[in-house]
């Protein structure tokens, strides 16, 4: 018998695999094509505390092995979310794992306030996002920024924290050691890599918001590099995403350190690709007659 269970932070998921925040919805909309109740988690898209309308149109264009998104972070709210979401994801058997976003310290800690009495598992910090009163630079690009807003999450918290790292930095460890210092209990990394496409023939730039957050297997092997990177200096579990399109690919993550794998812009492309993933992992470690997922975990050293 094949034991895929991974634990995060005390929270048992009975594979590594969950959606990617910002693909998936709450599950809903993918309920058709998948049986959700066979998913590790489902991480949900970003909830605020108040509705976001999002950037303006266009604000998705493809590339090369990927595609650019500016979608701004378009949500209803936790109001919707609470009313909506958390009893539609309680009819499965899978974990939930909320992703959190905010233009304040304020703002992030409003919504895990409000979640703390809700039945959800894990909290996901998204920290790309600008911190309006620093003149918009993202939380998730300074040292200091990172270890305050994980103190102040951890402090209102009730649910394990997840912090998810920006890419977009000179030196990620040095980030993720400043969220685990300030009390985070796992890291998911990497959030989408800025980006930009320029149409030639119009001479200005395809998104509206001219720059967008890359994603899908074009990123793959900085995110690879990464969690290897992360999860060889802190004592924490790391959740690895960035261009996980098949069970080779994740795979390869878990073998970088990662303890749990988040699929995203795959989904976009095949509406199956979580449950083909979990297949994919099953097929490998037949292969190899791994009996226990966690013999793959950072056993690359």
């Amino acid at each position: 018998m094949m034991d895929m269970r991974v634990n995060l932070a005390g929270v048992e998921l009975k594979n590594p695999v969950m959606s990617a925040s910002g693909t998936f919805g709450s599950g809903m909309e993918y309920s058709d094509f998948v049986d959700l109740n066979s998913l590790g988690a489902v991480v949900t898209k970003g909830v605020a505390n108040v509705p976001w309308p999002g950037n303006s149109t266009p604000r998705i264009a493809e590339t090369y092995g990927g595609i650019l998104n500016a979608v701004g972070l378009q949500n209803p709210g936790i109001d919707v979310f609470i009313k909506r979401d958390i009893p539609f994801l309680k009819q499965y058997d899978t974990k939930i794992i909320v992703n959190i976003v905010g233009k304040t310290t304020k703002d992030y800690v409003e919504v895990v306030e409000r979640l703390s009495s809700e039945p959800v598992d894990l909290l996901e910090i998204n920290i790309s996002c600008p911190n309006v009163k620093e003149g918009g630079i993202a939380f998730g690009q300074d040292r200091k920024a990172v270890e305050d807003i994980t103190k102040a999450v951890k402090k209102a918290a009730k649910q394990p924290v997840i912090m998810k790292l920006s890419p977009n930095v000179t030196d990620i460890v040095e980030m993720a050691k400043a969220a685990e210092a300030g009390g985070a209990d796992v890291l998911s990394l990497i959030n989408t890599i800025t980006g930009m496409k320029i149409d030639i023939h119009k001479r200005q730039p395809v998104l509206a918001n001219k720059t967008g957050g890359l994603s899908g297997p074009a990123i793959k092997p900085v995110a690879v590099r990464m969690v290897y990177q992360v999860s060889h200096s802190v004592n924490i579990p790391v959740i690895g995403m960035g261009g996980i399109m098949n069970g080779e690919d994740a795979i390869e993550f878990l073998l970088a350190g990662a303890t749990g794998v988040g699929v995203g812009t795959a989904n976009f492309m095949n509406p199956h690709a979580t449950v083909d993933i979990i297949q994919g992992i099953k097929e490998y470690m037949e292969r190899y007659q791994i009996g226990d997922i966690r013999k793959l975990i950072g056993a690359v050293e």
